[in-house]
């Protein structure tokens, strides 16, 4: 009965370290300074200052295609609300120019819609 119990708290053990060890070179790491969210396996990365909103669409570690992509974001600071829309800036982002209130504590609400390809519904507070 011993060895019962034993065999299969190894093969759990193995198996949950073959599982631990998997591929991670999908890390979802801003490589712009900005903050990552991951939905349907494109990361999407904002980069926010307040002269201009980017959000960059990587599609693992690649740019991702943004022909036909739109972004609308909404900024919440406390009671204030603003909505913005990104329009295709190549090389893998959506962006918009204009004047934005971005600070620490910011809570950003991202749609995404790609043609073919579920609609993301993202969430970002800027630190």
């Amino acid at each position: 009965m011993k060895t019962k119990h034993l065999l299969a708290a190894l093969a759990l053990t193995v198996s949950g370290a073959a599982f631990a060890t998997g591929d991670h070179s999908h890390a979802h790491q801003p490589q712009h300074g900005g903050i990552v969210a991951e939905a349907h396996d494109i990361d999407y990365e904002l980069v926010a200052s307040s002269d201009t909103l980017t959000l960059h669409l990587r599609d693992h570690n690649k740019p991702a295609k943004t022909e036909g992509v739109s972004a609308r974001l909404t900024l919440l600071n406390g009671t204030e609300k603003s909505e913005v829309m990104l329009a295709p800036a190549g090389d893998g982002k959506l962006e918009a120019k204009g004047t934005f209130k971005v600070i620490a504590g910011t809570k950003v609400a991202a749609l995404i819609t790609q043609p073919g390809k579920k609609t993301a519904n993202l969430r970002f507070a800027m630190k």
